[in-house]
């Protein structure tokens, strides 16, 4: 019993006045709701023109690759004769002369030629050799998108190795009314655009040349393009 004759009340230790409402509790939700939406946007953008930015440096890079790497020169067979097949007694004064085409296809690259050689096979033995001569003296420049004809001769006895018993083979394939010989030139390259300038290659271009009976090549060769590779 209260001594004061005052009625004891119960206090709760907090107040109902001070706890969030649900009311209180929703703006604050919507606000933090903003906030999370508004950042994934921001990020999504950023990685968006991140992805962008890169697909187009890639197409840019891959344009400048395309437009910068060299092709190949193109080879072609324009002649080759060996008048001695036409003649049973023509060992003593074989001869074999032809002519190629080299075409630069570049756009915008030039090539240096530093030397270059030919050789005849015959049965994939080689028979002859000789030294080329391009338009002017080595190293000779080709500009792009042009074509220069090249020349070659072999003759007995100096660059023209044909025996007793490879000219036997030889009249024996004429009998038959076509001899195939392969022609490869070898030559040391380098390309160039404007001021860069490639390392050195050897490049070898190889082709596999018919002739008939009369010593003349045959329309089945005549324009034929050059297989080429690099060592």
């Amino acid at each position: 019993m209260s001594t004061t004759g005052e009625i004891p009340t119960h206090t709760s230790a907090t107040s109902p006045s001070n706890q969030p409402t649900k009311r209180d509790r929703r703006p604050r939700y919507h606000v933090q709701q903003v906030r999370e939406s508004l950042t994934k946007r921001v990020v999504k953008c950023l990685c968006g023109t991140l992805l962008t930015l890169l697909l187009v440096v890639g197409i840019l890079g891959f344009i400048l690759w395309l437009s910068l790497r060299p092709h190949r020169p193109r080879f072609h067979s324009t002649n080759f004769l060996f008048p001695a097949l036409a003649q049973d007694n023509g060992f003593d004064n074989a001869q074999i002369t032809f002519n190629v085409t080299i075409r630069n296809p570049n756009q915008n690259m030039g090539v240096y030629y530093y030397s270059m050689e030919g050789e005849v096979y015959y049965r994939e033995q080689r028979i002859g050799a000789t030294p080329l001569s391009l338009p002017s003296s080595f190293p000779y420049y080709q500009e792009s998108k042009s074509t220069i004809w090249i020349p070659g001769q072999l003759s007995v006895p100096t660059t023209l190795v044909v025996n007793d018993l490879r000219w036997t083979e030889l009249m024996e394939d004429r009998a038959t009314g076509t001899v195939w010989f392969r022609l490869e030139l070898t030559s040391r390259i380098r390309f160039k655009i404007s001021m860069w300038e490639s390392k050195p290659h050897r490049m070898h271009a190889t082709c596999h040349v018919a002739v008939g009976q009369d010593g003349l090549i045959l329309p089945v060769s005549k324009g034929k393009r050059y297989t080429l590779y690099f060592s």
